[in-house]
């Protein structure tokens, strides 16, 4: 068990998973501080926190190793195929059976199911597991650039069926302002300021959470105003907890089965079940700022991910864990 608690700190759910679990709280009791009423301009303070999210970002990205990452295209092509494509699909095929027309939350199970795959907790696992690490690096920063065009690609075919529309090239645009271009500015001043953001690195960090909080506070704080939630009990959270869990796992089988299928050798199976299973909380709430410009509406559909979010760190630690304790002993 202290491994597997060492191993859930170092991708992350520590301090700022009960921070993430203190926001809601925190806008269930003072929802006014979340609206466009609130005397503080949380919702300017978080646009200029993205962009330099999204900078630093790319100052961490290294032309030299994404140049090398090319090579490996097979792998490449059933990561971003599995994140992109498979994911969404399986969400329809239920969504056929089972879904809702009107459920927020079939809504936000889908958006999660769009959003490109995470970097650092991906990265991590993949390295604990025995897998392929430069793959892992090259995949979890490639999915988080193209994910800026796929994943409101896969919106606006989802949204014409709900109450809910948005402008798909003004989407572009301002996701290419806030997330692609200070991405490419970082990657363009590497060399410069590499040293200055390894040297920083605990203090960017720090920063980055932070601007995710506000935006969870936000979102809900606007929910909850607007009472969005009633009519979903305790009940219905803890079981939609429970298919959360299982679609994680429905979806490393899914990669593990496919990387079977396609004979891939056991480090090249690690990265596609952790990279191609992951989903990236962080974009995912820049993102929906974004595609979804009504907060109240927002906070409802954040919620799968933000479970989802839990559960893949929780799962994935336990199985990483587990795969490089295995490599260790043979």
């Amino acid at each position: 068990m202290s491994r597997i608690r060492e191993t859930l700190k170092k991708v992350g759910f520590n301090t700022f998973f009960f921070l993430l679990v203190g926001m809601i709280f925190l806008a269930k009791a003072f929802p006014e501080w979340g609206t466009e009423e609130s005397p503080l301009p949380l919702k300017s303070i978080t646009g200029v926190g993205i962009s330099f999210i999204f900078f630093f970002y790319g100052v961490k990205l290294s032309p030299q190793k994404l140049k090398e990452g090319l090579s490996n295209w097979k792998l490449h092509l059933v990561v971003q195929s599995t994140t992109f494509l498979v994911f969404p699909l399986v969400v329809l095929l239920f969504y056929a059976i089972w879904g809702h027309p009107d459920s927020y939350l079939w809504l936000g199970t889908f958006y999660l199911a769009a959003l490109p795959s995470t970097v650092s907790s991906s990265v991590v696992m993949v390295s604990i597991a025995g897998g392929n690490l430069p793959a892992a690096i090259f995949n979890a920063s490639i999915s988080s650039m193209v994910g800026i065009f796929i994943t409101p690609l896969w919106m606006d075919l989802m949204l014409p069926e709900t109450a809910m529309s948005f402008d798909l090239t003004d989407t572009f645009i301002k996701l290419s302002l806030q997330v692609l271009f200070p991405v490419i500015i970082g990657l363009m001043l590497h060399s410069r300021l590499i040293k200055f953001v390894n040297k920083y690195q605990t203090a960017l960090k720090n920063f980055d959470q932070g601007i995710i909080l506000l935006i969870v506070f936000t979102a809900f704080a606007e929910s909850f105003a607007e009472n969005m939630f009633e009519g979903h009990s305790a009940g219905a959270l803890i079981g939609l907890g429970a298919l959360m869990l299982a679609f994680f796992f429905l979806m490393m089988g899914l990669m593990y089965l496919i990387s079977g299928l396609l004979k891939f050798n056991r480090p090249d199976m690690i990265t596609v079940i952790f990279c191609g299973s992951k989903k990236s909380l962080v974009q995912g709430a820049v993102m929906g700022r974004v595609m979804f410009p009504d907060p109240v509406v927002f906070g409802v559909i954040l919620l799968p991910l933000m479970v989802y979010h839990a559960l893949q760190l929780m799962a994935g630690s336990a199985i990483a864990q587990r795969l490089g304790e295995k490599e260790r002993g043979n």
